[in-house]
C-alpha cells in the first residue's frame, strides 16, 4: 500500500466514525442544554457554590458569570504551581517561576494550553492532574455554555434571558465531557497510553548517559485534551510521545476526539434552533474548509523537491514513522482548525507552504470545526457577516435565522473578527521591532519570522501549538503571550453574548420570497467565501512575509 493511499483511506475512515456519531451526539447534546432536570449531583454542587440553576440570566449576567469563574480558575491554578514544591506528588520539582505560572494559568484556563515549559521536567503529579487536567475540563465547558448562549439567542424571541451559565457549565462537565472522557481514556489505555503515578526512574544506559522517565495519569489527561480541544501534552513531546500516543489507531482515535464535539455540536445547534437544515449548512461549510486544507497540506507534504526529500518520499524531517506523511498531515490540520494545538509531528519542519497552511487554519479563526463552542458561535458570527454582504448586493436588510442584522448586530460581529487579528499583528510587529524577543529565534529570514508570528497566531486564537525554533520560556513571551492569550479568548465572549442578547430581544421575521435561503448549497459557498476572503485581506501580508516567501523560495 502506498503512503497516499495509506492516508486517503485513513480520512476515509475517519471521515465515517465522524459520520456515525453525528447526529446521536448532536441530539444529546441539545437534549443535555434544553432539559429543565437537575440530578443529585448537580445540585449539590450547586448548593456548594450557591448558584440557582434555574435563574435565567440576561447577557451581561451570563458574562458576569464567565469572567468572575475564569478568574477563580486562573488565580487556582497560578497559586497551585506556585506552591509546588511543598505540595506531596510533587517529584522533588520546585515553584513555577512567576511568568510562566501566569502563562500556564492564563493558557489553561483559556483552553489554549501554549507550554512554555517541558511536562516531565517541570510539573508533578498534583498539578498536572489536580490542576491541568481539570482546566481542561471546565475550560472546555465554558466555550460549550457560551456557544449554547448564542444559539439561544437566536431561538429566543422578545426576551433578553439566554439560560443559566452555572447550569450549561455543570451539565457540559458532568453530562458530556466526563462520560466521553472516561470512556476514550479506557480505550487509549487499551491501545498502549499509560496510566499510573509512578515516579521518576531510570530506564537505562544511552549513548554514555543515563534515561529517566516519569509515570503519570496519561491517558485521562489525553482523553479530555483531544475532546476538550485542549492540547497540553503531558510529555514535551506531546502526541509524538509513545506514552501519549503509541500506535496509527490511537493517533488516529485521538484525532476523532479532537474533530467530534465541534463537528456535532452543528446538529445541536439545528436542533435547538428548530431547523436542522440551517445545521446541515454550517456543518457542510465547516467540512469544505476542512476537507480542502487537509488535501492542501497532504499535496505540500508529498509533493517534495530535492533529492533528501524524495529518496525519503515526502518531506519527513520531524514526523514519527509510526505516523508517517498522512497521519501527521491530517492531525497537524485538525490540530489548527481547531484550538486544540496537540501536536504528533514538529510543526517547524513541515515544508513552508505546509507552515502556511497551519498558520492559516488558526486565522480563519478555527472555525471548521473550530474549538469546543468556540468553532460554533465563531462560525455563527462569520454566517452573520456573509449574509450582510448578501444583504449589501441587492440592497435588502439582512435576515438570519429569522432574526434582522441591523446596526447594533453588525458592529458587534465587526469587534469580534477585529479582535484576534489585532492582537495578532500588533504583538509580532512589537516583537519584531524591539532587540530582545529576535534573540529567542533559532532562524533567520522567512522561517524565523514564521516562529513568532506563529506564536502568537497560537496564542490570541486559543490554539496552543508552537512552530518550535523560538524558545518562548522568557520574560517577554511569558507575558505578552500570555496577555494575547486572556484577551483572545474572553473580549470575544463579550460581544458574542452582547450579540446572543440583542438577538434574543427581538420579534422573528416572518419569511418572505426575498428571505435569503441559508441552508442552500448557495448560502454555503458564499459564507465560504466569505471565511477565505476575510482572513486573507487581513493576514496575507505577514503570510508573504513568512511561509509564503520561504515556500516559493525553496
Amino acid at each position: 500500500m502506498t503512503p497516499v493511499l495509506s492516508g486517503v483511506l485513513q480520512l476515509l475512515a475517519l471521515v465515517a466514525a465522524l459520520a456515525l456519531v453525528h447526529r446521536p451526539l448532536g441530539e444529546y447534546m441539545a437534549r443535555v442544554y434544553s432539559s429543565q432536570r437537575h440530578y443529585a449531583p448537580e445540585k449539590w454542587i450547586y448548593k456548594a457554590i450557591g448558584a440557582n440553576p434555574s435563574a435565567e440570566m440576561r447577557w451581561p449576567a451570563y458574562l458576569r458569570a464567565v469572567l468572575s469563574f475564569s478568574l477563580v480558575g486562573v488565580l487556582f491554578l497560578y497559586v497551585l504551581q506556585r506552591l509546588q514544591g511543598v505540595l506531596p506528588g510533587s517529584l522533588g520539582f520546585a515553584a513555577i517561576d512567576p511568568d510562566q505560572a501566569f502563562n500556564t494559568a492564563v493558557s489553561f484556563v483559556a483552553n489554549t494550553n501554549w507550554q512554555s515549559y517541558a511536562g516531565e521536567q517541570a510539573m508533578g503529579h498534583v498539578v498536572q492532574t489536580g490542576g491541568l487536567a481539570v482546566q481542561n475540563f471546565l475550560s472546555a465547558a465554558v466555550g460549550m455554555a457560551v456557544a449554547v448562549a448564542l444559539v439561544r439567542g437566536f431561538a429566543r424571541s422578545r426576551t433578553g434571558e439566554l439560560g443559566n451559565f452555572w447550569a450549561d457549565l455543570v451539565r457540559g462537565t458532568l453530562r458530556i465531557l466526563v462520560p466521553l472522557a472516561l470512556v476514550s481514556a479506557v480505550i487509549l489505555v487499551a491501545c498502549g497510553v499509560i496510566q499510573n503515578f509512578a515516579g521518576i526512574h531510570e530506564v537505562g544506559q544511552f549513548f554514555g548517559g543515563t534515561q529517566e522517565w516519569n509515570g503519570g495519569a496519561v491517558a485521562s489527561q489525553e482523553a479530555i485534551k483531544e475532546l476538550g480541544t485542549n492540547g497540553g501534552g503531558y510529555f514535551n513531546a506531546n502526541s509524538a510521545h509513545p506514552f501519549e500516543n503509541p500506535t496509527p489507531f490511537s493517533n488516529l482515535f485521538e484525532i476523532f476526539l479532537i474533530l467530534v464535539i465541534p463537528f456535532s455540536l452543528t446538529r445541536t445547534f439545528g436542533r435547538m434552533v428548530g431547523n436542522l437544515r440551517q445545521g446541515y449548512a454550517i456543518l457542510a461549510t465547516m467540512g469544505v474548509i476542512w476537507l480542502g486544507f487537509t488535501a492542501l497540506m497532504m499535496w505540500t507534504e508529498f509533493t517534495h523537491h530535492g533529492p533528501a526529500l524524495q529518496a525519503a518520499g515526502g518531506a519527513m524531517e520531524g514526523k514519527e514513522t509510526r505516523f508517517g506523511i498522512a497521519g501527521s498531515a491530517i492531525f497537524s490540520v485538525a490540530t489548527t482548525l481547531t484550538s486544540t494545538g496537540a501536536v504528533n509531528s514538529f510543526h517547524s519542519s513541515y515544508t513552508g507552504l505546509g507552515g502556511g497552511i497551519q498558520l492559516l487554519g488558526m486565522q480563519l479563526g478555527e472555525i471548521a470545526p473550530g474549538g469546543v463552542g468556540s468553532g460554533l458561535y465563531g462560525m455563527l458570527i462569520m454566517a452573520i457577516i456573509a449574509v450582510f454582504i448578501a444583504g449589501l448586493m441587492v440592497g435588502r436588510t439582512p435576515e438570519y435565522l429569522g432574526k434582522k442584522i441591523g446596526t447594533r448586530e453588525i458592529k458587534l460581529a465587526a469587534c469580534y473578527i477585529l479582535i484576534t487579528p489585532a492582537l495578532v499583528l500588533g504583538f509580532t510587529a512589537v516583537a519584531m521591532a524591539l532587540p530582545t524577543p529576535v534573540t529567542s529565534m533559532a532562524n533567520g529570514g522567512a522561517h524565523g519570522f514564521s516562529e513568532i508570528l506563529y506564536a502568537y497566531t497560537s496564542g490570541a486564537n486559543n490554539n496552543g501549538s508552537a512552530f518550535a525554533g523560538l524558545n518562548a520560556d522568557t520574560q517577554w513571551f511569558n507575558s505578552t503571550i500570555g496577555i494575547a492569550m486572556l484577551l483572545g479568548r474572553f473580549l470575544p465572549m463579550v460581544f458574542v453574548l452582547a450579540l446572543a442578547g440583542s438577538l434574543a430581544q427581538q420579534r422573528p421575521v416572518p419569511e418572505t420570497a426575498g428571505t435569503l435561503r441559508t441552508d442552500k448549497p448557495l448560502y454555503a459557498g458564499l459564507l465560504v467565501a466569505t471565511i477565505v476572503i476575510v482572513t486573507g485581506l487581513t493576514y496575507f501580508p505577514a503570510l508573504a512575509l513568512g511561509p509564503l516567501a520561504e515556500g516559493l523560495a525553496s
